[in-house]
């Protein structure tokens, strides 16, 4: 024991003379205690839709859940006076969602992994059945698929609006009542601080979509009429909050990960019909020549990857041309038949954005124009040989972005987004910029922590394997964004007391053993 005291004593002295050297001032520095400034965190609430939600890998799940952005940014506003923050958990880690134990048509299904090679559905069966209701209101008012308007929308939440499409079966599980709109749940949480992450899906379901008007982007004025209401409502309580703009859907990874010219000829499979193709296309090469538009010709590469053929709506239609050129060596029906399919198509080019869900498609026969020819009695073999998916048939425009589509889409989110600052502004909150980070990001990439995130589909640690999501990284990039704009207009301290997130400590790809 003698001994034992005498070292304890020396290692004393030793302390404080190294003290004394300066060797561990950094050591013996006390923690900087976060501050809320002039907000209150003690109920904060996150408004928004899928990427508040934490829905991630094409569907929404415990784990994406427990990484999304507002869960994250709670648990630092618990550190400076934040309560409890509610989330409307699903079952399992498997996604999607069932109605009475039967799979729902659309986006529910289970969630993507990546084997190692490309990506797959899980093969399992979703548990979260949406009659196994819990009403909120929650913290996370994240809805999934939510547009502006439908923020305000009562029977938003009504199982029995379903079958109208008036419902949103996320918001109908966790719907206070079957009345209740979105807004009304968020009032209902009193908040005292809120996020608000609102209008990508306004011009994400117009992107999606391949801008076939299926969908089309929500009007100025209902987009300006339902977030200022929304705006208005939670001005009326006095809560502070921040607020993020809609970032650049077209930088996504759905859009930007298959390339305009995906035809190898290293696949045999294609390699193989190159000059049957080249062949085929010969004669209306000629005629685009002759019509005066050699740009239209087509000729597949035995060398390099060959772009695919796509219709292109914003083009002059030549159909009536092609037809009067064609007709007199092909006949009539075969004149008619080409020229109205080849009337507005071209070779796809550096320009366009081919949307991910492409890559089943192309090469693939168009059953729906196929059976179309045969019914106009064309032999079956040749109507197989003229329904060819991007060889012979041009992409349809739901699968495929021209210039002229992307420049809506971007007008629009500079327009909408010009509404969310103006109101921001108005209620002097503070205000993200994804607009501009998504454009750094898509440029050169985000650096932190050790690591450099870019907009590269599921190795590039933004956007989770649907293309459209965030991962967890990603989820936390937003949070630390949201905290440094907060520290900006609240005079909080996040940042200078060093607790905004390692990056790295968040999920890229979740195992497909998740349980």
């Amino acid at each position: 024991m003698l001994k034992m005291k005498y070292i304890w004593t020396l290692a004393v002295l030793f302390v404080f003379a190294a003290c004394e050297d300066g060797k561990y001032d950094k050591e013996i520095e006390p923690p900087i205690e976060v501050v809320s400034g002039a907000a209150d965190f003690s109920n904060y609430v996150a408004i928004g839709n899928s990427n508040t939600a934490g829905l991630a890998d094409g569907a929404l799940f415990i784990a994406s859940q427990t990484n999304s952005f507002p869960n994250i940014l709670a648990e630092k506003m618990s550190l400076a006076g934040g309560g409890e923050f509610t989330q409307p958990w699903m079952d399992d880690n498997t996604g999607g969602l069932l109605l009475s134990g039967n799979t729902i048509p659309g986006p529910f299904g289970p969630r993507l992994f990546f084997d190692g090679a490309g990506l797959s559905v899980l093969p399992k069966t979703p548990t979260t059945d949406v009659t196994n209701i819990r009403p909120g209101p929650y913290n996370n008012m994240g809805i999934p698929g939510a547009k502006s308007f439908h923020m305000l929308a009562p029977g938003y939440g009504n199982i029995g609006n379903l079958a109208l499409g008036l419902a949103n079966p996320y918001f109908v599980r966790m719907a206070s009542s079957p009345g209740a709109s979105v807004l009304d749940d968020v009032l209902a949480a009193s908040p005292t601080f809120f996020s608000i992450w609102l209008g990508s899906n306004d011009v994400l379901g117009y992107a999606t979509s391949g801008a076939d008007g299926s969908d089309p982007i929500t009007g100025k004025e209902v987009f300006d009429g339902s977030m200022g209401a929304v705006f208005g409502a939670l001005a009326s309580t006095g809560a502070k909050g921040v607020v993020a703009n809609i970032p650049n859907v077209l930088h996504s990874a759905f859009f930007t990960s298959v390339p305009y010219a995906p035809l190898d000829p290293s696949n045999p499979d294609f390699a193989a019909q190159i000059p049957l193709l080249n062949g085929a296309w010969a004669q209306l090469n000629q005629a685009f020549a002759f019509l005066g538009f050699p740009e239209r010709s087509v000729e597949f590469s035995t060398t390099e990857a060959s772009p695919i053929v796509v219709h292109d709506e914003s083009l002059p239609n030549i159909q009536a041309g092609l037809f009067a050129v064609l007709s007199p060596t092909l006949g009539a029906q075969t004149a008619a038949i080409l020229s109205a399919q080849y009337g507005q198509s071209r070779p796809a080019n550096e320009a366009d954005l081919l949307l991910l869900t492409i890559q089943t498609e192309i090469g693939e026969l168009n059953m729906e124009y196929f059976q179309y020819l045969v019914g106009l009695g064309v032999p079956q073999e040749t109507a197989g040989q003229l329904s060819v998916n991007g060889l012979t048939y041009p992409m349809p425009d739901k699968w495929v972005l021209v210039p002229s589509e992307q420049e809506e889409i971007e007008n629009a989110t500079i327009m909408f987004n010009q509404t969310l600052q103006q109101l921001s502004s108005n209620m002097g909150l503070a205000f993200f910029d994804a607009y501009s980070l998504m454009n750094d990001i898509a440029a050169g990439g985000y650096s932190s922590d050790g690591f450099n995130v870019t907009t590269q589909l599921v190795f590039g640690g933004l956007f989770s394997l649907d293309g459209l999501h965030l991962t967890g990284r990603g989820s936390a990039i937003v949070a630390n964004e949201m905290m440094k704009a907060i520290d900006a207009t609240y005079d909080s301290n996040f940042e200078a007391a060093g607790v905004l997130n390692d990056i790295g400590d968040y999920p890229v790809i979740y195992s497909p053993a998740l349980q």
